[in-house]
């Protein structure tokens, strides 16, 4: 796991400014702390952080450049089957001086150039300039775990593994691009390729570009296709998908540092932990976050009920909510991106426990995304059944009947039954939209009615499979891999951790995408799949038990705590001479939220992070120096 940057002048051929590019790297120097490494060759640059993790020798530094010095790459992430890649290039006459899956991939990408990528089993952003063509390829892997940011320049082509390395070359702006506010506000995070930073865009999951003096070529090299196999019988899909799952965790475990597991007492990060145990490990270490702020924010019961089960080292850190605004401009720094994604927090502070421990950790992100794991699939698919009902008892009957309901949640719904499902279901934030809405000023109320939807282009690609498989597909691809995976990558990373997400492995969400939706959610009962391909090896109040996710204490603490600090700065001069929203509907809004009226945690925490977002890069852009504290609780 590391960080990597580069530039490629393609434009004008012209040298490339080697400080500028050396600070590039630096900017992101907590994502690789052990070694720095940079390749030069005209109008080329390429530039790596090293976390070590496989080979931990100096041969195993960054670029790496085959024996004829045709190929070099920097490389940031893990491919799991490189044993087996490199018993087969063996094969095939390559030697090998490291032990290192860099040096396997380097060889793979000599050996069959762009092919190579179906090759790979991983996580992966990496590029490889080749001298002999003047042509440097670029790549992210299949499910958008590990990030990747670019930007276009006068002169040519600049990328790093995170946003804030852009701005440390010459020709790349921190701007905020107004037209993504509504996004932001809508998604709490901005799908698609675009950033909130002008002129920045991530390259996709699944995508390569090969840049040469021509410019830049996008290719797409990998996409699941949802095909329902209707002939396995359920013991059978149980069966395959736990061997399948097993068969993942026992490539994700390769290192020669020691892991750990973020442990929530969950089904899906029990069921990592059970699956380390199958897969040989017998010193488990995990590690939980919880708060003093009342039983739903903490799920230490839960994960102590595994740990003593698979006789894991347990940890568990109590965080205070009193050091939280202290640590949000940090957070912010860190993210690049503004992500309004609460639990982040809490990773970041077990993050940064786990690293005295471990540094490599495992987690259970993606299980949701891939069977069905959030209640508001439920809600949904109910709304597609009450669609269904004749339009003429729809409208005369029940739609003025639920509109009268002195219920919140039940009028939301009831609105959004008129509409089809891609106008409906925006993802798993679609609770925040109206108030989101409401605070505009006009200026950004006009602007905000003439912005496209960013995910009618996923929609699009799925249009003819079940409703559940299409809210799955879009949650892949926007959700997940924009708001989830972009805060697990930043906030491990941080902390110089890298997270492994075995659910993620492509063949997993493959053979997932072959399950039959009904499997996925059955009576009601989410993840039912995966349920019952785990019971026989996890207790069964684990199984049963609802999902919760990472609790963060965020409502209680802009009532108590953080309400100061939530009036601040959210009704501060700068915040208002933004022209983004209307002061007095914020003001309204920390009203009703402070006396209890309404919970608008999440609106709140969305303008937070916005206006942190702009304090942190477009007003100042330079790193809070304010750390963390949290009190720690150990285990066995």
């Amino acid at each position: 796991m590391c960080g990597i940057a580069g530039v490629f002048n393609y434009r004008s051929d012209a040298p490339v400014d080697r400080f500028a590019v050396r600070r590039m790297a630096a900017s992101i120097a907590h994502r690789g702390p052990d070694a720095d490494g940079f390749h030069f060759d005209g109008s080329v640059a390429l530039a790596h952080r090293r976390l070590a993790i496989l080979d931990l020798s100096e041969r195993g530094r960054q670029p790496m450049s085959t024996p004829d010095g045709r190929f070099s790459l920097v490389f940031n992430g893990e491919i799991y089957n490189y044993l087996e890649l490199r018993t087969a290039l063996r094969r095939d006459g390559w030697t090998f001086r490291t032990e290192t899956d860099t040096e396997v991939l380097l060889a793979l990408l000599a050996r069959y150039g762009p092919a190579a990528l179906s090759r790979l089993n991983g996580m992966f952003a990496f590029a490889l300039w080749d001298q002999q063509r003047r042509e440097l390829f670029i790549a992210r892997d299949r499910i958008g775990i590990k990030p990747l940011y670019y930007a276009e320049t006068a002169q040519g082509f600049v990328f790093a593994s995170e946003a804030k390395a852009l701005f440390e070359y010459p020709g790349v702006a921190c701007e905020v691009d107004v037209r993504q506010i509504q996004s932001f506000m809508t998604f709490g995070y901005v799908p698609g390729t675009s950033t909130l930073f002008r002129g920045v865009r991530k390259l996709l999951p699944g995508y390569s570009v090969t840049i040469t003096n021509r410019g830049p070529r996008f290719d797409e090299y990998w996409d699941v296709q949802y095909a329902p196999d209707t002939t396995r019988s359920v013991p059978e899909t149980a069966a395959a998908l736990h061997h399948l799952l097993l068969d993942a965790m026992r490539i994700h475990i390769r290192s020669d540092v020691p892991l750990g597991v973020f442990l929530s007492g969950g089904l899906d990060s029990s069921a990592v932990v059970s699956l380390l145990r199958e897969a040989g490990i017998d010193r488990i270490r995990t590690f939980s976050v919880a708060y003093e702020s009342g039983r739903q924010y903490d799920e230490s019961a839960y994960a102590k009920l595994v740990s003593d089960h698979f006789r894991t080292t347990h940890h568990v850190l109590y965080v205070q909510p009193d050091r939280f605004a202290g640590f949000i401009p940090e957070y912010v720094w860190y993210m690049d991106e503004p992500v309004a994604e609460g639990p982040a927090l809490s990773l970041y502070f077990i993050s940064r426990e786990l690293r005295q421990h471990v540094t490599v950790a495992l987690s259970g992100e993606g299980a949701d995304e891939l069977f069905g794991g959030y209640q508001i699939y439920r809600y949904m698919l109910w709304l597609d059944r009450y669609r269904r009902l004749p339009s003429a008892l729809r409208d005369r009957v029940f739609d003025p009947l639920l509109r009268r309901v002195p219920h919140d949640k039940i009028r939301k719904y009831a609105g959004l039954a008129t509409l089809p499902l891609e106008r409906r279901y925006l993802g798993v934030r679609l609770h925040e939209q109206p108030p989101a809405a409401c605070l505009y000023s006009d200026a950004m109320q006009e602007q905000a009615g003439a912005t496209s939807m960013p995910l009618a282009a996923y929609y699009g690609r799925c249009r003819h499979a079940d409703p559940l498989s299409r809210m799955l597909y879009v949650d892949l691809k926007a959700w997940l891999v924009d708001d989830l995976l972009v805060k697990a990558d930043k906030m491990t990373m941080a902390n110089s951790v890298e997270l492994r997400v075995p659910f993620l492995d492509h063949r997993v969400v493959e053979f997932a995408a072959t399950i039959p939706s009904k499997l996925k959610l059955r009576h009601g009962d989410v993840k039912w799949i995966l349920k019952k391909a785990m019971a026989p090896h996890l207790p069964d109040r684990i199984v049963r038990r609802p999902k919760v996710g990472f609790p963060t204490p965020l409502a209680p603490m802009f009532r108590r705590d953080l309400i100061g600090y939530v009036k601040d700065l959210l009704l501060s001069p700068a915040c208002r001479g933004r022209g983004y929203f209307n002061a007095d509907a914020i003001s309204r809004l920390i009203t009703e939220h402070a006396s209890g009226v309404h919970d608008h945690h999440n609106v709140l925490w969305q303008l937070i992070v916005l206006e942190e977002w702009h304090r942190a890069f477009i007003d100042e852009r330079r790193r809070p120096d304010i750390r963390p504290t949290a009190e720690v609780r150990g285990g066995r």
